[in-house]
């Protein structure tokens, strides 16, 4: 009697909360009614004085849930009946937020809806009538509270402190001094939410943290960095047992069972400033073609799957860069010591050799696991004063020993150009900046980032090990993470055409727009005053490149199969595959292979897009404060530019340097405009129009350093 009396206490111990749980949703869903008092719901679930703990929990959880919700008058009904959605919000600005539910449909939400929720807030929304034709909606109740965590500027109004919100609605929050720590007008600070009021304006908050002056773009940097939940310092057991990998340094027992090629030509080429080397390169030529070694830093050698710093590693994702600044995947022992292919040391590698016929077509590959001892650090700009035939007797004796392969590689990389071409790959120029550094830690130049030809040379060598690297797992049917790039959507296919319809650019005919299409676009514009405006026309219609278990193709590349295996050290989905990749050649079954990987890959893909998008986000944000803070020693000067993009309140203006400040449409002559996306801005009577590749010359009227936005007028003398 005693087991059996046992054996009920425990059933009833186990079912309890989630037994009220199911019976709330039970009778809510049978009611007749949208709402059920209460008091009525307890009735019904029969909730006894000793149950009523379990009752009042299952109730809190199925809210949170977004499950059910509470009205006023203390009823309360299923969120499905009552037309009501449960999501997170995304995102502020002055007058409105978003919301995101879990099926992917974002909500616009007007200011006075938001009931002074923040980024990260689950909240209950209900639908309103849209003016756009977009999902909008009002959020009726917040069920759970993200981080109370925000960055934001200090103003001082009347002797009394108020932070303007980064990232929230730019209403002005009262700061409680007396909880605070020291601050001055116009620091950059990190604060926390004290108490939350219904409206944003009546939160309040404490300063816990000072950055510095929000016109230092050094300042903002580090808060865009806590406002994306970039990491910053490793956890002590990674930086444990990166000192315990360094110190072992490279064994000769790591030799084994790899193939020794410390005796071949073989060295790495990246900028000046780079520590972090993890690729090298190797050629030779023969009487049938060229065989190509890529030799890539063997990471997965150290780091051990689920070993810490692998966890800590997938959780970063990649390497973060601005300005002159890194935030490494890895910790320094390993991205700048020992797994970095050094000159004149021994390094673990795993290295592609892909032979490819006298046009440079890939007609085999091959992995293996190796060794390699780096002749010497190329340097981009040094290798194309080689290949320009201007370079100081310094880099001649500095490349002596690899200056032949140097010019092999030239002849090489130009057939994989041409290749390229063949294959009808669109060639899509990408400004980027470079941000010169001064000492003081300011930005005191910007310009454009040079891309020659060893930058070239280098880049199809990547990009024919990377096509190397996936053709082997589609070879061999493994879970694997590709690099995707899919079509772009109709919708942008039609707008380009559109567009380029009304800027009376030639245009090649399609149903379906494919990469040849792209190519002739941008053939059709070379050598016109269109052609910028065209590339970004372009550029802008391509569809997002992401991770993923399915090998979708490149769209941009024109190839079937592509992956990214050359930058363990900076990306993780690199090291996951060369994980992949070595238990492969060590022979192990597809079985196994599949058991080990499928989640992992699946794992690795979703996580590396993420983390992509973080660090993509992070670079612009931080680029553009750098960018303004060099602008504010510039102001009322002159710039000759282009409109780089056209909205429905003015026009973006882009100098030779590739800086980008707003013309703002109230600073425009007097008039009636009419925007027609994504090209042109006309004024109505006069017909003054402002076109997408247009040159203007413009003053730098302002900046604002926080928000990295700068504002240019049209100089009209």
């Amino acid at each position: 009697m005693a087991k059996k009396k046992s054996n009920t206490k425990k059933t009833s111990a186990l079912c309890s909360a989630e037994s009220y749980k199911n019976k709330i949703v039970t009778f809510l869903s049978a009611y007749d009614k949208k709402l059920m008092p209460l008091s009525e719901l307890e009735s019904k679930c029969r909730t006894k004085k000793h149950g009523r703990d379990n009752f009042i929990t299952a109730f809190d959880e199925l809210r949170t849930e977004g499950v059910i919700m509470m009205k006023k008058g203390m009823k309360t009904g299923l969120c499905s009946r009552l037309g009501v959605v449960c999501g997170t919000v995304s995102r502020l600005s002055r007058t409105f937020g978003f919301a995101e539910t879990e099926n992917g449909t974002e909500y616009f939400i007007p200011g006075k809806y938001m009931l002074g929720a923040m980024p990260g807030d689950k909240v209950l929304i209900v639908d309103i009538p849209s003016r756009s034709g977009e999902p909008e909606g009002e959020i009726i109740d917040i069920i759970s509270f993200g981080s109370s965590q925000l960055t934001g500027v200090i103003e001082i109004i009347d002797g009394t402190p108020y932070l303007v919100p980064d990232t929230a609605a730019k209403n002005h929050i009262t700061v409680v001094k007396g909880q605070s720590v020291p601050f001055s007008s116009g620091d950059k600070v990190l604060a926390e939410i004290v108490f939350r009021g219904r409206r944003h304006a009546d939160h309040t908050v404490k300063v816990t943290g000072v950055f510095g002056s929000s016109d230092s773009a050094a300042a903002c940097a580090a808060s865009i960095l806590i406002n994306h939940g970039a990491p910053s310092e490793f956890p002590p057991e990674v930086l444990r047992e990166a000192r315990k990998i360094s110190e072992g340094g490279v064994q000769d027992y790591s030799f084994n069972n790899r193939e020794d090629l410390r005796d071949m030509t073989i060295f790495t080429i990246d900028s000046a400033e780079s520590k972090d080397l993890d690729d090298a390169v190797s050629v030779s030529k023969h009487e049938n073609g060229w065989t190509l070694g890529v030799h890539i830093a063997d990471v997965s050698h150290y780091v051990k799957g689920n070993s810490d710093i692998d966890k800590e590693a997938m959780r970063r994702g990649t390497s973060i860069y601005y300005a002159d600044q890194v935030i490494p995947m890895l910790p320094k022992e390993l991205s700048n010591g020992i797994c970095s292919l050094n000159p004149d040391e021994d390094r673990l590698t795993l290295s592609a050799f892909m032979e490819l016929d006298s046009h440079g077509e890939l007609v085999s590959y091959r992995f293996c696991k190796s060794a390699i001892r780096s002749r010497v650090k190329g340097v981009y700009s040094e290798i194309n004063t080689i290949l320009d035939g201007t370079e100081t007797d310094d880099i001649r004796r500095k490349y002596e020993c690899v200056r032949e392969d140097i010019f092999l590689m030239n002849e090489l990389a130009d057939l994989l150009i041409a290749k390229k071409e063949r294959r009808k790959a669109p060639e899509i120029f990408t400004a980027e900046s470079k941000l010169i550094i001064g000492e003081n830690g300011i930005c005191c130049d910007v310009v454009p980032r040079e891309r020659g030809k060893s930058e070239r040379i280098i880049e199809e060598f990547m990009l024919t090990a990377n096509e190397a690297a996936a053709k082997l797992a589609a070879e061999k049917k493994v879970p694997f993470v590709y690099r995707i790039h899919e079509a772009p959507p109709e919708e942008k296919a039609d707008m380009l055409r559109e567009t380029l319809i009304k800027m009376n650019v030639e245009y090649p005919h399609f149903n379906e727009f494919k990469p040849c299409h792209a190519a002739e676009i941008l053939e059709n514009a070379r050598n016109t005053d269109k052609y910028e405006a065209v590339n970004m026309l372009v550029l802008r219609s391509m569809a997002k490149a992401k991770y993923s278990i399915e090998p979708l193709g490149h769209f941009g590349l024109v190839l079937r199969d592509y992956a990214h295996f050359t930058s363990p050290i900076r990306r993780y989905p690199d090291l996951a595959i060369h994980r992949i990749i070595t238990d492969i050649l060590a022979g192990y079954r597809n079985e196994w292979l599949d058991k080990r990987y499928s989640g992992f890959a699946a794992n690795s893909a979703e996580r590396s897009s993420a983390a992509e998008i973080r660090a993509v986000t992070i670079e612009r944000e931080c680029e553009d404060c750098y960018k303004a803070e060099f602008m504010r020693s510039h102001i009322g000067e002159v710039f000759d530019a282009r409109i780089s993009s056209v909205t429905e309140f003015g026009f973006y203006a882009q100098l030779p340097n590739t800086i980008e400040g707003l013309v703002h449409i109230r600073t425009l002559p007097e008039g009636e405009y009419d925007y027609s996306e994504p090209a042109v801005l006309t004024e109505k009577f006069s017909g003054v129009s402002y076109t997408l590749g247009q040159p203007v010359q413009v003053i730098c009227a302002a900046v604002n350093v926080s928000e990295g936005l700068i504002d240019f007028v049209l100089n009209e003398e």
